[in-house]
């Protein structure tokens, strides 16, 4: 029989991961910041355009590879991206 162990909510605690509320918090802002480009029918590029980052950045980012990137230019990023106003 497969033994199965309750989450505690957040999956990099439960790996025993030592900065689990900074990986969870920026996961979530990750998930966020996919939903608006997808939302807004942005491509990488044009997304990497208003944040200021490269492409590949984000790509990473939204793929979960955003350890090297802080919490703070992540959100910085999400504002860009909810508040830049595209040419009419």
């Amino acid at each position: 029989m497969i033994e199965i162990e309750e989450s505690s909510g957040n999956v990099y605690d439960d790996l025993g991961m030592d900065n689990a509320i900074d990986m969870s918090a920026k996961s979530e802002l990750a998930t966020k910041m996919n939903e608006v480009i997808k939302a807004r029918r942005l491509t990488h590029v044009q997304a990497s355009e208003i944040m200021g980052l490269s492409q590949a950045t984000i790509s990473g980012i939204l793929r979960g590879d955003f350890r090297d990137v802080g919490e703070a230019r992540m959100k910085e990023c999400l504002s860009l991206l909810e508040h830049d106003i595209p040419d009419q």
